[in-house]
């Protein structure tokens, strides 16, 4: 049996097999449900996507979600065709249609549609564009802490491919993600361009020392949306939290290290490079966070 894992590891569930998916304002099964050759995003990678979670019949920090959307599509110039409304009645009614109500992921997808010919120019999409919500049973299963190797490949400069885009150009992570493998690594932490430690290839990247969470500055990694949520639980229950730069000494030091993401929430890292964070299990400031984070979704979800 492989020993590989990733921080998006789930049970495994049946039901996924025969799950309805939204294309274009409409309900398919997963059988059908298929995009042109011709597509901006097939071809070029050419479009924006969120990931989103639901709790309790809750969607956890929608409307973070859906205004990174918007960002995200009005920095590449892309025309999503709905409203803040109308894509949230699509997810409702994704929702509805896979009679989903907890321990749900749901990855919303919005692409510059089909091109005329098979060449860059945006201006040969002219079709509008392609949204699909795919939305499945998910709950994480991480059998043990996640095993990080650093690589080359960096998360770089806002004039390259500015990695506050979740775009579908995701090579460059994948890439990182590879590198890691090929170390026997579960997934890759990847630096800044000045080579401080920014974030791994899927998740934002934490460290704890002395008390303290630290994290990166946020100028060269995805500003994650849980991230942010980690940083004001801290905040909020007196709980020292810096945005700085650090480096890889500090980070084999670290007593502890987790990663964040919506789909796993907070993810304890055990060694990083083959070196030993901390006990090398979930240590104990990760899980008061945890806790502190399963209150908030309580919160919002009225549980």
């Amino acid at each position: 049996m492989s020993d590989k894992m990733s921080t998006h590891q789930a049970e495994d569930d049946a039901r996924n097999e025969s799950i309805s998916i939204y294309l274009n304002g409409r309900i398919m099964p997963k059988a059908e449900a298929v995009v042109s050759v011709y597509d901006s995003g097939f071809m070029l990678g050419d479009g924006v996507w969120e990931g989103i979670r639901l709790y309790d019949g809750t969607w956890a920090f929608l409307d973070e979600h859906v205004d990174r959307l918007f960002q995200a599509a009005k920095a590449i110039d892309l025309d999503i065709g709905l409203d803040r409304a109308g894509v949230i009645d699509a997810i409702r009614t994704t929702q509805q249609a896979n009679g989903m109500t907890t321990d749900a992921h749901a990855r919303l997808m919005v692409t510059r549609g089909v091109k005329m010919r098979p060449f860059q120019h945006p201006g040969l999409s002219w079709s509008g564009p392609t949204m699909v919500i795919i939305m499945e049973h998910s709950r994480p299963s991480l059998p043990r802490p996640i095993r990080l190797a650093t690589v080359p490949h960096l998360r770089g400069l806002p004039m390259t491919q500015d990695p506050k885009l979740n775009s579908h150009s995701k090579l460059n992570c994948i890439l990182a993600c590879i590198a890691a493998e090929k170390a026997g690594a579960d997934e890759a932490l990847m630096l800044d361009v000045h080579g401080f430690v920014n974030t791994t290839n899927a998740c934002n990247f934490f460290i704890v020392r002395k008390g303290a969470v630290w994290t990166s500055t946020g100028d060269y990694c995805m500003n994650g949306i849980t991230r942010q949520k980690v940083i004001e639980i801290c905040r909020d229950n007196g709980i020292p939290v810096f945005e700085r730069n650090f480096s890889l000494v500090d980070t084999y030091d670290a007593d502890e290290a987790f990663l964040t993401g919506t789909f796993g929430a907070q993810t304890p890292v055990g060694s990083i490079d083959g070196r030993q964070i901390g006990t090398g299990e979930l240590g104990p400031m990760t899980k008061r966070i945890r806790g502190l984070y399963k209150a908030l979704i309580a919160a919002q979800t009225g549980g």
